[in-house]
């Protein structure tokens, strides 16, 4: 099993430099890196999420964006139909999620379903979600639902409606939260408990930890977690498409993350956000400059970092970072 590790006070001061540059971002930065850099802070969110059920628990979701679909979409409609905010609208995604989640869990793990194969299933469930929203009339189906636009004079934060900077840090905060929420969730009972299910679940099950119940919790939670980074998609975007918000692409972009920097870590997802959006910013933007126009140029490009770091770093960048700096995890 990995080690479990806790942070020092030197490292909590060598992070802090990085969050305080992230707290002073909107004033040093142009809108274009401002965007580029609520992309990233979504990236990790939606990474650190994902990262519960997988990196935890060790179960592959391949369809997460289901969660994040439906959690946009449950408030999108609660906001243009009935004038309920943004975040009254994510109290009601939350259980959505996580029954949604529940009932995938259950189909999988009640008939032992696992690995590549419940990562299929949650791939179909993620695709009977974006034919069903496609032909879905309450939801203007195929045509999208798009939520009202108006020029602001003040950020309004209760109906997230405003400037990007304070988009921004609605983003910033939700992925300093999902982080301390992992941390908590990974040094608590319920955390040794998925170690161990991810490690050797026969084992686990002989010790007598109910892996089922467990696996369920990993699930549930995550699924969660997720879906506030769709309420955040749609009241940042104005609109949710079903061919968009459901795609299989949204669920790879989400996992990418912590792939790359690490899945089952803490930091991984953040670092894997910012080297695969920054990099792949700074491709679009060189390309550009030469009046370059390659259809699929990022999706090559992140096939391209997903083979460097699997051959080169099996256990993701920030593992090996870590490890250079002395920073960070050590042995408890």
């Amino acid at each position: 099993m990995r080690s479990r590790r806790e942070l020092s006070p030197r490292d909590l001061i060598l992070l802090g430099v990085p969050l305080a540059a992230l707290l002073l971002a909107p004033w040093l930065v142009n809108d274009y890196l401002l965007t580029v850099l609520i992309v990233i802070l979504y990236s990790a969110y939606t990474g650190q999420a994902w990262n519960i059920m997988m990196g935890f628990a060790g179960q592959l979701s391949l369809g997460h964006a289901i969660y994040a679909g439906l959690g946009g979409y449950v408030a999108a409609v609660l906001f243009t139909r009935y004038g309920v905010g943004p975040w009254l609208g994510f109290l009601a995604a939350i259980p959505v999620c996580a029954a949604c989640g529940a009932v995938i869990g259950f189909l999988a793990f009640r008939f032992g379903v696992s690995g590549v194969y419940f990562a299929i299933l949650t791939i179909a469930f993620a695709e009977f979600a974006r034919i069903g929203f496609d032909h879905l009339d309450f939801v203007n189906a195929s045509a999208g639902l798009f939520l009202p636009v108006k020029q602001y004079t003040h950020n309004d934060l209760w109906r997230l409606r405003g400037s990007p900077a304070m988009f921004y840090y609605v983003m910033l905060a939700a992925a300093l939260v999902a982080f301390v929420l992992s941390r908590l969730l990974l040094h608590s009972r319920i955390g040794y408990f998925w170690l161990a299910i991810r490690e050797d679940e026969e084992a686990a099950r002989a010790a007598g930890i109910d892996t089922f119940r467990y696996k369920m919790y990993a699930v549930m939670i995550s699924a969660a977690v997720t879906s506030f980074a769709g309420v955040f998609y749609a009241f940042f975007y104005n609109n949710l498409f079903p061919e968009q918000v459901f795609n299989i692409s949204r669920s790879i972009e989400m996992i990418l993350g912590p792939i790359i920097g690490g899945i089952g870590t803490l930091f991984g997802p953040i670092l894997g956000a910012f080297v695969l959006t920054g990099l792949a910013e700074s491709v679009t933007s060189a390309m550009a400059a030469f009046g370059l126009d390659l259809p699929g140029a990022k999706q090559i490009f992140y096939g391209i970092c997903l083979l460097l770091v699997v051959v080169a770093l099996p256990e993701g960048i920030w593992p090996w970072l870590a490890r250079r700096l002395g920073v960070g995890e050590r042995n408890r």
